[in-house]
């Protein structure tokens, strides 16, 4: 008799495991399973998340495209400028040639040509156009300048520095149009 209530009480304890068994089941089941409203809220989330992502970058396209448009016109009448910048070059170097010679006459073609100068500079200027200092002395910068050579430094100090200007450098807006042309000492 103890042989058949071990049996029975195995049978029954396999019964209570099966049970839990299937109890577990069933609840994972339902865990597994969501319901049709969490599905949908799911898939709403995911649709407000892609639309924020969406908004976001249009957001960031709209600013990006903004700015390269005010460069753009502030840029404008770069190639126009570029090609002035020899003709104001010219107009240096003739004043700078008219104020070596002491005739009254030529004095008063100097003024005329002074005029001609300022108002042309001053034209230009208005468009954007500003001429970069660069005077001897300065430390050299690649970034900022162009060497055209490099000669043996009159003194100690000035190793590393410019030496001469030889040609103007100009900015438009905060763009480098024109790199100033200088001779660096070694």
């Amino acid at each position: 008799m103890s042989k058949k209530k071990d049996n029975t009480v195995e049978k029954e304890q396999a019964t209570a495991v099966n049970e839990e068994a299937k109890a577990a089941e069933a609840t994972e089941n339902t865990v597994e399973e969501p319901s049709t409203e969490e599905k949908l809220q799911e898939e709403l989330a995911k649709e407000k998340d892609k639309f924020l992502r969406l908004f976001a970058e249009f957001e960031n396209y709209k600013k990006r495209t903004s700015k390269e448009r005010v460069e753009l016109f502030k840029t404008a009448g770069k190639d126009v400028l570029v090609a002035m910048l020899p003709v104001l070059d010219d107009f240096d170097r003739a004043l700078a040639e008219i104020a070596k010679i002491d005739d009254k006459e030529v004095q008063d073609l100097k003024k005329g040509v002074e005029l001609i100068s300022n108002k042309f500079k001053e034209t230009l200027k208005a468009k954007g156009l500003a001429q970069m200092t660069v005077n001897a002395g300065d430390t050299f910068d690649a970034e900022d300048h162009e060497a055209v050579t490099q000669i043996p430094a009159p003194t100690d100090d000035m190793k590393g520095k410019i030496i001469d200007v030889l040609e103007k450098g100009y900015t438009l807006g905060d763009k480098i149009i024109r790199y100033p042309k200088v001779v660096v000492g070694q």
